[in-house]
């Protein structure tokens, strides 16, 4: 059994504190020990045999900052680490250094340092890309904090978000040596996954996995085990 669950450990340091130190966040992105993921769309950029996520040093990125918002990740590998967003309307950047390939393929075969740091950064460039415009008074939010917070820049509004997560359940039901696992009519001929769904409002946990399993295949379970968690960065998906 693998040590980890995929996308799960600490393997940023995250620090908090420099998110809210503007003249230390100006100078670590100047330096040349920074680091930048990039996100093209919703893609991550990767190359090797094995693949390794591939970070690139400021002088890579230097023509997309003026233009793109970065968002400070924290400490990987010891150096100060951040990501980039390109629109996917834009033709694929950086193809010299690798290809961008989806996070669901990339997660399994990255080693499980870079696979938890691609997927901190692809969750918050797509949080960012949902909360452009405040969701109280319809103003054009900013960010701070790094790129941690957003804030309404309606001076009466001011309102800040932070980022979400969207709890869901992932569950092995069993029957004896038997395993209960589904599959949705467009899947390729031999695939099946074990079931899981999103947490609603006012559920626990095991609530979430009584309901999912009984609205998806008509079965009711008994007792319920917590093994493990990990992050999941696909919103509504």
């Amino acid at each position: 059994m693998s040590e980890h669950n995929i996308f799960a450990g600490a393997f940023v340091d995250r620090t908090g504190h420099r998110r809210e130190d503007p003249e230390w966040l100006a100078t670590a992105i100047e330096s040349p020990d920074a680091r930048f993921v990039p996100i093209w769309g919703d893609k991550c950029l990767a190359a090797g045999e094995p693949f390794n996520a591939i970070l690139l040093k400021r002088a890579d990125v230097d023509a997309f900052l003026p233009q793109q918002e970065t968002i400070f990740l924290g400490m990987f590998r010891q150096k100060p680490t951040f990501a980039i967003h390109i629109d996917r309307s834009a033709e694929a950047p950086f193809t010299d250094a690798g290809e961008f390939h989806d996070l669901r393929y990339l997660g399994s075969v990255v080693p499980a340092d870079e696979a938890n740091l691609i997927a901190h950064a692809r969750a918050l460039v797509l949080w960012h890309g949902m909360q452009k415009y405040c969701g109280v008074c319809g103003a054009q939010s900013r960010t701070e904090s790094g790129g941690n917070t957003r804030i309404c820049t309606n001076q009466e509004c001011a309102i800040r978000t932070f980022p979400k997560v969207d709890p869901a359940i992932i569950v092995l039901v069993t029957r004896g040596d038997k395993c209960l696992l589904g599959r949705q009519t467009d899947w390729p001929e031999g695939r099946y996954s074990t079931i899981a769904g999103f947490v609603e409002p006012g559920e626990s946990l095991e609530d979430a996995v009584r309901r999912e399993v009984a609205e998806e295949t008509n079965i009711e379970v008994a007792g319920v085990h917590y093994h493990s968690s990990q992050p999941w960065p696909f919103p509504s998906a």
